[in-house]
């Protein structure tokens, strides 16, 4: 089956065909609301895989789509306003331009539905939880899904019995803590600004910060939520999103660089130790993401301080390491691996397993 992959993001959109063993055979990427016009080679899709940011509490697994399930989506445009009219958008037009052919949505939020309620429920009123759909839902579940299905294979391993901790590291940022094949925890929560430091997002403040800065320090809601999405993390702490010129103001000994760099890397050891304990133990730490796959120096520092979980990277392994491979030490009890992001690869195996 060959499956075109729709994967919406909200400021461009990108299409893969892939072939029934997964290999590339189109693509063809567009800015956010351009046409997309008559697709060419990427026509000969047998099935049509849409990438769906959030599926509430209702879609836990890929869905094949119809009128129903549209209205659905639409109906959860409140909890992904950023992303999710760019995915309806995409359905609409691919739909339109490929009448007649299956179409599956697959959810970033579904791989963590299976989240013990201990991880998923946020401590406020019942009043609050029972009017409102207040939980954590996660994101980044296609790339978490992809990353740990992946090592399983290259440990030679089933997933049943192995536990995991899975970095997915690019402008946005999480961590997921995987047993058995399964999410038991992540870091981003009820929208993905939660949890580590990002590109732009803050990640987790005190709430109570936000309500002073909004209370007593006059500035509006708007105001306060565009800075948490677009203007804090590395952007707000160095004056620049990308990790790469980070990196590299850093080594200049710049010191609001060498600042950003020591917090994203302080939230990111912090979320990993406590992604350990809610799987009871790491046998592999994996490293995934633009950031995750191309920066040893983030890899390599995050690993230099979990020594106590019994992570250790070999320095020469590390800094020539490219997808997919093992950087750990010799003889170091937890495997430590760089896993390329394949979210179109998740996606094609769940249209199959949900279209055959």
């Amino acid at each position: 089956m060959r499956v075109l992959v729709v994967n919406a993001g909200s400021s461009s959109l990108k299409l893969r065909l892939l072939g029934g063993d997964d290999e590339l055979l189109a693509e063809r990427d567009l800015d956010a609301g351009e046409p997309i016009g008559d697709l060419g080679e990427l026509a000969v899709a047998d099935a049509v895989g849409h990438r769906v940011v959030h599926g509430g509490a209702r879609f836990r697994g890929p869905v094949r789509i119809d009128d129903d399930v549209v209205e659905a989506l639409r109906a959860l445009t409140e909890l992904a306003p950023l992303h999710q009219p760019k995915s309806l958008d995409a359905l609409e037009a691919v739909g339109g331009a490929l009448p007649g052919v299956p179409a599956v949505a697959c959810f970033d939020t579904a791989f963590h539905a299976t989240l013990p309620a201990a991880a998923a429920t946020y401590p406020l009123p019942r009043a609050w939880r029972e009017r409102f759909p207040l939980r954590r839902y996660g994101f980044h579940g296609l790339s978490h899904a992809y990353a740990a299905r992946r090592t399983a294979e290259l440990l030679g391993r089933p997933a049943e019995g192995l536990r995991i901790v899975t970095c997915h590291l690019g402008a946005g940022a999480s961590l997921a803590a995987i047993r058995d094949g399964a999410s038991v925890d992540t870091t981003m929560g009820f929208t993905p600004l939660e949890g580590l430091c990002m590109a732009t997002r803050s990640g987790s403040v005190d709430p109570g910060l936000v309500l002073w800065l909004i209370g007593r320090g006059g500035l509006g809601a708007e105001e306060v939520e565009h800075a948490l999405e677009h203007e804090s993390g590395l952007r707000g702490l160095a004056g620049d999103g990308d990790m790469r010129a980070v990196e590299a103001e850093a080594q200049r000994g710049d010191g609001e660089a060498r600042l950003a760099l020591e917090v994203y890397l302080h939230r990111l050891r912090g979320a990993v130790a406590a992604m350990t304990a809610a799987t009871g133990g790491l046998d592999a730490l994996v490293f995934t993401g633009g950031v995750g796959e191309r920066s040893p120096l983030v890899r390599g520092a995050a690993a230099a301080g979990l020594g106590f979980l019994g992570v250790a990277v070999d320095e020469e392994r590390n800094r020539g390491a490219a997808p997919d491979a093992e950087i750990g030490a010799a003889g170091a009890a937890v495997r430590t691996l760089v896993i390329g992001a394949r979210e179109d690869v998740e996606i094609a195996r769940q249209v199959r397993a949900t279209l055959v």
